[in-house]
Order: structure tokens, then sequence, then C-alpha cells
């Protein structure tokens, strides 16, 4: 479980920043996400207790943002934004020249647990579209061939 002396020591001080400790909640949501790359029953459960609140008001949170889920992630989430100005600038074409790179389709994860692969709405980076984001890393003008050097650089890094 994530309540390790490290992630305490993260979520003690996420707490201390706040006038009431309730409202650490999404900083220790994020806490435990990085280490278990996703939010589990039993976390949200515990997290519920340690915050004492609802644990709904814990699923409602995870439910409401995107960059939260209850279904693991790949160690390397590949989101593609598929809105507007990416879908125009080949977003699209894009997102399935990677689904067929890495066999995933929309929001799987590999059998190997290294890479998911998410498309997504609006990154915000209209003006450099299309966009994708690696790890939260983002990555702008983004081409196929750019995204063959990004992905042989993650894959250099398991071998």
């Amino acid at each position: 479980m994530f309540f390790d002396n490290t992630n305490m020591e993260l979520i003690n001080k996420a707490i201390t920043k706040y006038p009431v400790k309730q409202a650490a909640l999404l900083d220790i949501l994020n806490i435990v996400q990085a280490k278990e790359r996703y939010i589990s029953e039993e976390s949200a459960h515990a997290i519920s207790e340690l915050l004492e609140i609802p644990k709904k008001d814990v699923d409602g949170v995870v439910s409401f943002y995107t960059m939260l889920t209850t279904k693991p992630r790949g160690k390397n989430h590949i989101q593609v934004c598929t809105n507007i100005s990416c879908i125009l600038l080949k977003g699209k074409e894009l997102f399935e020249y990677i689904s067929n790179k890495t066999g995933l389709k929309n929001n799987e994860t590999s059998a190997d647990g290294l890479f998911s692969l998410e498309e997504v709405e609006c990154m915000g980076a209209c003006g450099s579209a299309p966009m994708i984001a690696v790890n939260e890393r983002y990555y702008e003008n983004m081409s196929k061939e750019m995204f063959d050097t990004i992905f042989d650089t993650i894959n250099d890094s398991f071998l």
C-alpha cells in the first residue's frame, strides 16, 4: 500500500499546506496515483479514513478529474489530443498511428504494463497542435516521426 514512510512524508507535507486536512485530497490522490498508477478501491478507502471524509467524496473527486483513474495505467501513459485544433492538424491520424504502433486501443494498457493509450480532449496547445503527452510531459507540433523517436527512447530504457 502507499502508506510507506516516503509517501507518508509526502502526504503529511501536503496536509500541512492547508488549513484543514481534507483540503489536501487532490494532492494525496496525485501522490497515490504516482505510486500505484491508479486509484484503487483500497486506496480510496484508506484516503477517506485518513482525511476523515466519506469515501463517496474521494470517489467524486477521482471521477471528476481526467488525470485521475480507477483503472491501472501503463508505466508510460500516452495521451493524444483529438480536439478540434489537433484534429484539423491530423491528430486523429496520429492517434491511429500510435494505436497501431503500440497495439493498443483507446483506454487500453499493454499486458506487460509498460504502455497505456488514451484519446483526450483539449490539452491546451491549440496553437502548436497536434499534441501528445507521455507521463505528463507534453510534446507539441507532433508528427509520426517525432513519436517514433520518443517511442524508441522509451523502449530503449527497458532493454
